[in-house]
């Protein structure tokens, strides 16, 4: 007879107990109460399992029994083709963007710094993940990362628009060849084609005729010591205010007048030697007993075992009335143009400031550092930029290096 609901409830003796058409309820001797149908398959007896009673209602489990002979009248073996859904719904999970983005960015951690990981993932979980995240690489048309990277961009960040786009495109190309995805759907995404077109807006900088004032503002600061020594030192080394932010006892040669900052500390990933003025050296004499004896050069004042935060250099600048007109990044373009404009030569200030040679032909045998012309250049520097607080207007006399 047909099994019933009130049948169901009652049970308590272990086994089979039929409902028909190959459909029964199992009965274990602990108590399970399991949906089962068993079929014939080129001529194999096979079994499907459709739950457990009561949560799945009799109805339920004649339905589902229902579908599979349907799947069986076409020539199909229905238990094969849930194994291959459940295979299917399982590399589906795996491949979401969001679960290849962390494996692409687990690859990548190696060739950059943890602060340019974070800000990567950072970039993805802010735009990305919240509305593709969770769907398979395949199921994403690129219409779809074209609208969020065009949302970014309505937001006013144009240049982060078209990074997010670049690591999306990055993701996918990570995953074809790693065999995560067959085909990559986001190929023909072009910035240019996407993204509105805009004009490079380049980092605020002094100029020579403000550094006088602004020399004097420096000396005269009454802010936090570590961030003046910082920026004094960001100034006369021509460096990035990342690496001055993040700079370690370690890499400094007293000594020898040398700063050698380590390639995952610097943007082109290579090491950077960095001659220091005697006016480079007093600063960081300066430094030794306000540091404390910590690792880094200019700790936080507010926690002591990081550096510097980003924004503390052009938050003491805005301080001392420069906000939009200057920032700390500027000090390399101020460095560049007046040493160009003094007649030095502009392959050393080009190495000083750790620039990339463009040209490859001309950068695989262009390997100088130019450590002794460097060492004058910012020596003639630091000599400058004491001339200049002093208030001398005339410019030194030129010189090639």
């Amino acid at each position: 007879m047909p099994l019933t609901d009130a049948k169901l409830r009652t049970l308590t003796e272990p086994g089979k107990h039929f409902d028909g058409a190959g459909l029964y309820l199992e009965l274990t001797a602990a108590g399970g109460r399991y949906w089962r149908m068993k079929y014939r398959h080129g001529g194999k007896e096979k079994r499907l399992a459709f739950g457990v009673y009561p949560a799945v209602s009799l109805k339920a489990a004649r339905d589902a029994a229902t579908e599979a002979r349907k799947v069986l009248a076409a020539g199909d073996d229905p238990g094969a083709l849930r194994k291959a859904a459940k295979a299917q719904t399982a590399h589906e999970n795996a491949t979401t963007l969001e679960a290849v983005a962390g494996e692409w960015l687990a690859h990548q951690s190696g060739r950059w710094a943890s602060i340019t990981a974070d800000r990567v993932r950072a970039s993805l979980e802010g735009h990305i993940f919240p509305a593709l995240g969770a769907r398979p690489l395949a199921s994403i048309r690129p219409g779809e990362v074209m609208a969020a990277i065009k949302t970014v961009e309505a937001s006013g960040a144009a240049d982060q628009a078209s990074r997010v786009l670049q690591r999306v495109k990055a993701i996918y190309r990570w995953a074809v060849t790693h065999e995560r995805i067959e085909s990559n759907p986001m190929l023909d995404l072009v910035p240019s084609e996407i993204l509105k077109p805009r004009q490079v807006a380049h980092r605020a900088a002094l100029s020579d005729r403000e550094l006088p004032e602004f020399l004097g503002k420096l000396a005269a600061y009454d802010g936090d010591p570590n961030t003046v020594h910082a920026l004094r030192l960001l100034m006369l080394t021509a460096t990035r205010p990342g690496e001055v932010r993040g700079a370690r006892w370690a890499e400094f040669d007293l000594e020898a007048a040398l700063w050698t900052i380590p390639p995952e500390r610097m943007k082109m990933r290579t090491e950077h030697r960095v001659p220091l003025s005697r006016q480079a050296l007093e600063v960081l004499r300066t430094m030794q007993p306000l540091s404390g004896g910590r690792d880094l050069v200019f700790p936080s004042p507010f926690y002591p075992g990081k550096s510097l935060s980003e924004n503390t250099f052009n938050s003491a600048m805005a301080r001392m009335g420069y906000k939009g007109s200057a920032t700390a990044h500027g000090f390399r373009a101020l460095f560049s143009t007046v040493a160009n404009e003094c007649g030095w030569n502009p392959d050393v200030i080009e190495r000083q400031l750790a620039h990339a040679e463009r040209n490859g032909v001309r950068a695989a045998y262009h390997r100088s550092t130019y450590m002794q012309d460097r060492e004058k250049l910012l020596q003639w520097w630091a000599d400058y930029l004491d001339g200049r607080k002093a208030g001398k207007v005339l410019k030194m006399p030129k010189r090639a290096a």
